[in-house]
């Protein structure tokens, strides 16, 4: 008797789940199918019922964020894109910034643990971490406005989460690390203190 497409859903997204967190914390080369459908709890043929290769589910893997692991975060940060204000700029970079997520590598933003493999991948990685990044943006700016200004501000704002937080990953228990997230975390007070006024 086959499996039911419900069945079938569940399945694909144990293995993108699975794989997302292998590649947060092993990278791309670092992981291997087998690993992942070993780590599911699946067989590695019922990988090709899913994917036709490892860069399908790299891909899947990425655009999973945002409605998956990002979501829960989002919630957990007080974040609702549906009521934007500045006090959920901050509630997001606070987030973001934060020594939880800092710590969470298997459940970190593919934007913080990701980059390098991603500059390497093909279109489709690619394009799914572009979403990522642009709803990132996306969010910013519903709580900052409109305009080109706006736009600016919100592409400040996301490169210094992704940018804050990659480079404090390469810095485990360093000063520096805490340094750099407190200082991306002043710069982004300062420029909602400075459309508020």
């Amino acid at each position: 008797m086959p499996y039911s497409a419900e069945h079938k859903e569940q399945t694909r997204a144990k293995i993108v789940e699975t794989a997302r967190k292998l590649f947060n914390r092993h990278g791309f080369e670092g992981v291997t199918i087998d690993q992942v459908m070993e780590a599911a709890g699946l067989t590695r043929g019922g990988f090709y019922n899913h994917f036709p290769n490892k860069q399908a589910l790299y891909s899947a893997a990425v655009s999973s964020f945002l409605m998956g692991r990002g979501a829960k975060w989002r919630a957990e940060a007080g974040v609702d894109p549906t009521c934007p204000s500045p006090e959920m700029v901050m509630n997001m970079m606070k987030s973001y910034l934060s020594d939880e997520h800092l710590g969470d590598v298997e459940g970190q933003c593919p934007m913080i643990a990701l980059p390098s493999d991603v500059a390497r991948e093909n279109d489709a990685v690619r394009e799914a971490y572009r979403q990522l990044l642009e709803s990132m943006v996306w969010l910013f700016e519903q709580c900052i406005g409109s305009g080109q200004e706006s736009r600016r501000q919100a592409l400040t704002l996301a490169a210094l989460c992704v940018g804050g937080m990659t480079l404090a990953r390469t810095l485990p228990d360093c000063e520096l690390a805490q340094e750099v997230r407190q200082a991306a975390l002043k710069s982004a007070e300062d420029i909602r203190s400075s459309k508020a006024a």
